[in-house]
Formats: C-alpha cells, structure tokens, sequence
C-alpha cells in the first residue's frame, strides 16, 4: 500500500517537473528518513519548482523562505513584540515554524542567519526570549544554493554542511526532456494543479516500515570500509587520491548511509538491502563530507570523481543472503 502511495507521489510530481528523477527521489529518501537535503545546481533547474510541488502533494505546512544578505535570524525564528494594548510582550513565530521550509538560495544569508537555521535542523527546536519551542513533526529542511554566483554569497561552513543528510547536484535536463520543459511551459494555459496524496500519519508510517527493513552486518561493515577509506585511503591503497583528502567524512556519514540505503530498498519494494543500494546513494551522501586541499583544486579533482574511485576499489560482498 505505501509503495502505491509512493508511486503516486512521483506520479503527481511529474506532472509538473520534467526529467528531474533522481531529484524527487533524494527528497523522498530525506522525507522518509527525517534527513535535511542540499540542493545544488546552476539557476532554472527547476530546483524551487520540485519542492514546491512535493509540498503541495504532501499534507503538511509549507514555507519558502529566500534567503538574502539582509535577512535576520528573527526573520526566521521569530521574535518579540510589544502589545500595547496588553502592555506585554507576546511572542510572533516565524515561518520556521512548518513541516517542510524552503531555504531557497541559502548561501546567500550571513552566518547568524545560517547558524539559526542548522541549528533549528539539529536540535528540532528554537528559543524565542527565555522560552523554547519544539517544531512541529515531521520537519524537513530542503535547501538550494547557486554555484555560480560568487558576489553576495557567504559559502555554508564545512561543519555545517555535514548536518545535510545529503547534497545533491542537479544537472541540465537531456535535450528531449528540455523539449517537454519548453513545450509545457511556454503554454501560458499549462495547470499546475497536483492532487494531495500523503498525509503526516503516513509519512511516519513509513518511516516506521524503513525502520524494519534488514541490513546484513556484511554490508554494515561494507559502509564502514567505505567511511574509513576516506579518512586512511593510503591504508585502502588510494596512494594517489590521498594527497587531495584534507579530511574525511564524520561519523554522520555512516549513519546516513544506512538510513539511505534502508529507503532505497524500501521504495524498491524490498525488506532487505543490496550492495546496489548503498552504491547507488554514496555519491550524494559523502559529497559534501569530503574536504579537499588545494592541490585537489589545482589538479581540477573534485569529491564526486573520489567517490567514484573509492566505490570502485572498495570490494562488496555480493555473497550476502536473506531468508
């Protein structure tokens, strides 16, 4: 029944946006997992156009938020105000307050309006005076940041990139989906209009079902080689690849990476996962979690085309069997 509704989801979806797959199922597996996602690409990617339309096939609260360099952490999280009909002090909330917040463009908001964000996503709360309040579950922070303006911009902290479960780069539709794009959006009579499918007590349903889906300890310790060849490489005979690695990934990269895969499985309508599934979510999960030196800027490499290298040498146990 939920791989139905799933299926429906992405259904509705592609209604709207065309050619973005791998996009809507990096959302999904962050809905699904309770994981915060980084989207990056170059602008008209449609990147704003499938999380609003997600949000819209969800029944849950939605806020687009744009982010700019003048923009406050109040503007955020909410403030203070004086009413002085009650001559008190009450408390306005801010749009942070929903199921699912759009930080469009936020590597242009300076660091006080970043830190009020991660930290909103980590501790699932903010402090408005002397009071906290909880947010609202499920709360999803779905993020998009432009890679080419550099003028105005105030890059995300290495630190604070990590609390994305995953960054995911969008790339330019292939030529007959661009086609479809034109034909759709150029026809100024094109409805928009998308039918609401899951609600919250389904989405926690779900992640309850992720939650019991197997992962056999071959492939747990699969995830872990793969973690650990990106802080040691030289010990994983990745002699030339380490001397780009400044840093490896933390340990939020494992745990991902077997929420992640967990999902995969699930969408595919499976109770157990394959190596397939931890490979194929790799890319998006570690990323962000790599930090290169610079003779890794000079030599034109970047952290996808480790990744790659890393999957490649790193043998998986294909002898793993379920009963």
């Amino acid at each position: 029944m939920h791989q139905e509704k799933i299926k429906q989801v992405i259904d509705e979806v592609k209604k709207i946006v065309v050619g973005q797959d791998r996009m809507v199922n990096r959302l999904m597996i962050g809905l699904f997992t309770n994981g915060h996602i980084l989207l990056e690409g170059v602008p008209g990617l449609a990147k704003t156009l499938t999380v609003n339309t997600l949000a819209k096939v969800l029944h849950l609260d939605f806020k687009r938020i744009q982010f700019t360099p003048d923009l406050l952490p109040s503007d955020l999280i909410g403030t203070m105000i004086y009413n002085q009909q009650e001559a008190n002090f009450e408390v306005k909330k801010g749009p942070i307050f929903s199921n699912i917040i759009l930080a469009d463009e936020v590597n242009r908001s300076p660091a006080k309006v970043q830190s009020a964000l991660l930290e909103a996503m980590q501790e699932k709360q903010v402090t408005i005076g002397e009071t906290t309040y909880q947010l609202d579950r499920p709360f999803l922070v779905l993020a998009t940041q432009n890679p080419v303006d550099q003028e105005g911009t105030y890059p995300l902290p290495e630190a604070q990139v990590d609390r994305f479960m995953m960054k995911v780069h969008i790339d330019y539709p292939s030529k007959s989906d661009e086609l479809e794009v034109m034909r759709r959006m150029a026809n100024m009579a094109f409805a928009s209009e998308v039918l609401a499918i899951l609600s919250k007590e389904d989405i926690f349903a779900i992640r309850a079902k992720i939650n019991e889906v197997k992962i056999a300890e071959p492939l747990e310790n699969y995830i872990i080689e793969l973690v650990f060849a990106t802080r040691f490489p030289d010990q994983y005979g990745l002699k030339e690849e380490a001397k780009y690695i400044q840093f490896g990934v933390s340990p939020r990269a494992s745990i991902n990476l077997n929420l992640a895969a967990r999902a995969v499985a699930f969408m595919d309508g499976r109770d157990y996962v394959l190596p397939e599934d931890i490979k194929e979510i790799a890319e998006d999960v570690l990323n962000h979690r790599i930090i290169l030196n610079y003779e890794a800027e000079a030599d034109n490499i970047n952290t996808r085309d480790l990744i790659r290298i890393i999957l490649d040498k790193i043998p998986i146990n294909k002898s793993v069997t379920f009963k």
